[in-house]
């Protein structure tokens, strides 16, 4: 008979896996895929045709019908580069009370009690599905779970209601915003700085661009938020320039500057309002550089886009998670998650995972032994309630 391993057996194998975005998570698949199939569980594998190095995974446990409860998370991780880890950041390491290790919060540990509660679930003989659905790319953008889900439509009954784990101190968390981003490129005319008004420096068009940015968000720190937004901090869209690149030397207008704008939207807020508000003024600028020289232009490219997660009423996502944990508080974060993009494919949804997300994607990672303890009794109450 196959081991039923422990949830913190799992977690530490899941954990020493480094499957950081930019890298594979075959192994990793591999490895649950494997375990999976040593219960008697069918695991369905979705490789990503554009990059083979990766894939998502889901598996269905029960009577083979629609309206199972589904377990949701991501098997990507953050870098570790340049980060100050005490410990191995691929071995869980114990001590003060908290499991350390990349992914312990965000999100391997709730990985781990899914995939122990599905093989509960069928060892159990549930007389109500379960599924699991393991993504990819999460941290890069949440480019993975979209076609999983229709994927996973294809081949299992839907389910019902989604649990996506992140961490929420196993609170029930029924909205976040949505978010969306251009990768900008703004392509100007090189002359000497000397002669500059002959020619056209991508970083000083870009300057009007992200001052835009700055504007919008000081219309809205000062307008009065709705009452939907107004759960959120901060109770409005922001628009955000991370990073940013170009020039060539101090002397010469820059032919190139790259960057992406960034908006988190308040669920009220429609993405095409902003998306064209940022268009045109993009074409503004573009203008204002084309008269000085026709090759000069401002190239667009979506980077990501992710749908708010809106509460529902009456969820039966929220209502599940609530009788489970016993919250009955509002819960909402301004990050952007995969519930919005399962809730968009037509599922209840809700987020509550355990641990802190102040933990994720720092350095010493950790999830309290408590949380994670927590974390597994939520899936011993749901197993049960299955089972009724």
């Amino acid at each position: 008979m196959a081991e039923r391993l422990s949830p913190l057996e799992i977690m530490t194998k899941l954990i020493s896996f480094p499957t950081v975005s930019r890298d594979t998570n075959l192994p990793l698949v591999d490895w649950v895929e494997a375990y999976l199939q040593s219960h008697g569980i069918e695991p369905h594998r979705w490789p990503d045709p554009d990059q083979p190095h990766k894939a998502a995974l889901f598996a269905h446990v029960g009577p083979w019908e629609e309206g199972a409860i589904v377990l949701s998370g991501h098997t990507d991780v953050v870098p570790i580069d340049g980060q100050p880890w005490d410990t191995d950041p691929f071995v869980v390491t114990e001590k003060d009370g908290k499991y350390f290790g990349r992914g312990t919060c965000d999100m391997k540990g709730f990985d781990a009690l899914a995939i122990w509660a599905l093989v509960e679930a069928h060892h159990a003989d549930t007389k109500r599905p379960l599924q699991l659905a393991l993504s990819f790319d999460e941290e890069v953008g949440c480019t993975g779970a979209p076609p999983m889900i229709a994927h996973m439509q294809e081949v299992l009954p839907k389910g019902s209601a989604v649990i996506v784990g992140e961490p929420s101190m196993m609170q029930a968390v029924t909205g976040h915003k949505g978010g969306f981003g251009f990768d900008t490129h703004v392509v100007g005319f090189e002359v000497h700085s000397s002669i500059m008004h002959t020619g056209v420096n991508a970083i000083m068009e870009a300057a009007p661009l992200i001052n835009w940015a700055n504007d919008r968000n000081a219309e809205n720190m000062a307008a009065q938020p709705s009452d939907i937004a107004s759960v959120f901090d901060p109770p409005w869209t922001t628009c955000h320039v991370g990073m940013i690149e170009g020039g060539t030397a101090h002397n010469i207008t820059a032919k190139d500057c790259r960057f992406m704008m960034d908006f988190r939207t308040v669920p009220d807020d429609e993405k095409s309002v902003w998306q064209k508000a940022y268009f045109d003024k993009v074409r503004e600028v573009e203008a204002r550089m084309q008269a000085v020289h026709p090759d000069a232009r401002i190239e667009l490219s979506e980077h990501f886009s992710i749908p708010g997660l809106v509460p529902e009423e009456d969820g039966e996502a929220e209502t599940l998670v609530r009788a489970l944990t016993g919250d009955n508080a509002t819960h909402v974060v301004s990050y952007g998650t995969e519930a919005g993009q399962f809730q968009e494919a037509g599922y209840s949804a809700v987020i509550c995972g355990p641990g802190d997300i102040a933990q994720a994607h720092q350095p010493n990672e950790f999830i309290t032994i408590s949380q994670f303890n927590a974390g597994q009794k939520f899936m011993e109450r749901l197993v049960k309630r299955l089972c009724e």
